[in-house]
């Protein structure tokens, strides 16, 4: 069983890495931020009270992640092991976290504040059907429509660059002294996000120990 932690901020793929690393190692990929998309999705009472965090700009309280990571872990369904990505939040979560979990690595994922602002800035979605665009990576075939329902692509509520320098300091804030905790205990390993998503993949595997990626043949 592996338990991996991937670690970095807003824009630098994260979520990417984390899916590419799971579908391999058949393991479960824990991300805190699908988690609460969910929520938003589906209307829930926690769904509203994250749109109404992300509209001003802000991140969902600690307490509350810690709350909904908990729930998320004691349903046991990760046979394999997980990857979790968007926890631990700050220095006591990170200790808990590694009292209640033996982790086999911290994977961190090193994008500088620049590269972030240039990547999270050219973020759009769809107002209709939800789909995710980046106009660095991801272009849409009609400039701003959704290739898949024809929606008007529109700019996060929360990608604006006040949004996102305050949610910078927030992370450098809370993040750092977590990395630093993981580092004493010899778990992490920083990667340049810098790079393509399979050759960022890649280094992590190498890093790790873990056998090679391998891209999926495309569609015929």
């Amino acid at each position: 069983m592996r338990k991996y932690v991937i670690m970095g901020v807003q824009g630098s793929g994260k979520g990417t890495q984390a899916t590419l690393l799971a579908a391999d190692l058949d393991l479960t990929h824990i991300s805190v931020g699908d988690i609460f998309r969910w929520h938003v999705k589906q209307h829930t009472k926690l769904g509203a009270q994250v749109r109404r965090l992300v509209a001003a700009g802000e991140l969902v309280g600690d307490d509350l992640v810690e709350e909904v990571v908990g729930e998320r872990l004691r349903q046991h369904d990760w046979n394999y092991g997980f990857v979790i990505d968007g926890f631990p939040r700050n220095r006591r979560q990170a200790e808990f976290f590694l009292e209640s979990y033996d982790i086999d690595g911290v994977i961190h994922l090193d994008l500088p504040d620049d590269e972030v602002r240039r990547r999270v800035l050219a973020r759009r979605l769809c107002s209709r059907c939800g789909m995710d665009y980046n106009l660095i990576a991801h272009r849409p075939e009609v400039e701003g429509r959704c290739d898949v329902c024809g929606g008007e692509l529109v700019t996060r509520a929360d990608d604006t660059p006040e949004a996102l320098a305050r949610r910078l300091r927030d992370h450098h804030d809370k993040i750092d002294p977590v990395l630093e905790l993981f580092r004493r205990k010899e778990y992490v390993t920083t990667v340049d996000a810098r790079g393509d998503k399979a050759s960022i993949q890649q280094t992590i595997r190498d890093r790790l120990g873990l056998p090679p990626y391998t891209a999926p043949a495309p569609a015929a």
